[in-house]
């Protein structure tokens, strides 16, 4: 179990690293918030449901990851202001000072 610990780690750790290089702020970015927020969720089912058939398979390890991604993306929907989220920053990494 170790080993595949370390393995997925090792994996994520080098994708995330490289996604981070990867990121340049787009200035010139305009989003339709509906169409975005929708999407955000989306996705967060997705991975949730993924999640599910991870664990049900045994793959605890895979389904731990795929529910990360999923609250992530909940996560970003909220702190980007696509959901609301009632200022739950115990859900969220949300407050009042980064939402005015």
């Amino acid at each position: 179990m170790e080993k595949d610990i370390n393995k997925q780690l090792e994996k994520y750790f080098e994708l995330t690293g490289r996604a981070i290089k990867k990121v340049k702020i787009n200035k010139k970015a305009k989003i339709n918030v509906e169409k975005a927020a929708r999407d955000f969720l989306d996705m967060a089912n997705r991975y949730y449901e993924d999640a599910k058939h991870f664990e049900k398979k045994g793959d605890k390890l895979t389904a731990f990851a795929a529910l990360n991604y999923a609250h992530g993306w909940l996560d970003a929907g909220a702190r980007l202001g696509l959901f609301d989220v009632g200022g739950d920053s115990e859900l969220f990494t949300v407050d009042e000072e980064w939402q005015r």
